[in-house]
């Protein structure tokens, strides 16, 4: 599985991605999450299409836009996935 979260790296990205590798770990997912801030995670977010930042990108695809601080949440997009 690749998880990766996008953004311009302010700190909601920052949180949503501490929150992410939380989630992850709490489900015993091995893989990392990757960060991607700055000119690469903008251009990477252009690519996937979407208008807004930060972005939790699973296998490849949008998986959430946007900033929730709910790991409930964030855990059962990983699990869908």
């Amino acid at each position: 599985m690749q998880i990766q979260v996008l953004g311009s790296g302010c700190p909601t990205c920052k949180k949503l991605h501490e929150i992410t590798v939380k989630a992850a770990g709490e489900l015993g997912i091995k893989d990392a999450v990757e960060y991607i801030t700055g000119g690469d995670g903008m251009q990477k977010i252009i690519e996937l299409g979407v208008m807004s930042s930060p972005v939790l990108v699973v296998d490849g695809k949008p998986a959430m836009v946007g900033f929730s601080p709910d790991i409930e949440k964030i855990k059962g997009l990983l699990v869908k996935k």
